[in-house]
């Protein structure tokens, strides 16, 4: 059964920029709806290789002064323009949902980069979710997914790792369109 409405939405997606997101965010029980969409990614050996960190209200805020101080405390010499970033990087959206990944290295059947591919799934499904519940949203990532001592931040474990922050609220201005590749430039044909 054919949706053109479901492939227009796919042909329609665009990311908002998140210091143009905006309020009203979702609220907790569109949230949730959006988060229960979300979820239902490929998951081989059913093992939910992955969580989510939610930041809302001023829990945004503090969380970019820890980033702030952290990066302070690494790099001492970072431009005043940087930290001031990092303050800022999540106090822009309504709603910021850090993705986690758990990845089991040591899995007998089910290979770590399927367990990464699930919550990367996740990532894009909150940015679909968020968009079908008339939202705006954003995957952005940047230099605290890949440090460990921004992991401690968010409480993981050393089997997890922050891999997008997906941040949601009300869109501002229409973002423009990009240049999309064409789909033979993307596509072919296995020949022996």
């Amino acid at each position: 059964m054919r949706n053109e409405t479901a492939l227009q939405f796919l042909r329609d997606r665009r990311s908002v920029p998140a210091a143009q997101l905006q309020p009203p965010g979702p609220s907790p029980e569109q949230l949730r709806e959006i988060i229960a969409a979300a979820i239902r990614v490929p998951d081989h050996g059913k093992l939910t290789p992955w969580r989510l960190v939610e930041f809302t209200g001023d829990a945004r805020t503090r969380y970019g002064e820890a980033l702030a101080a952290l990066h302070a405390q690494v790099d001492p010499g970072v431009p005043a323009a940087k930290l001031a970033k990092d303050r800022d990087r999540f106090a822009h959206s309504p709603v910021v949902l850090a993705v986690i990944a758990r990845i089991d290295e040591a899995h007998p059947k089910i290979p770590a980069q399927e367990q990464l591919l699930s919550a990367g799934c996740l990532a894009y499904n909150l940015l679909l979710a968020a968009q079908a519940a008339g939202f705006a949203a954003q995957w952005l990532t940047g230099w605290s997914c890949y440090d460990r001592d921004a992991a401690k931040l968010l409480g993981l474990s050393n089997n997890e790792r922050a891999i997008a922050y997906i941040h949601i609220g009300n869109r501002g201005e229409e973002p423009p369109e990009r240049n999309r590749p064409a789909v033979d430039q993307v596509s072919s044909a296995w020949q022996e």
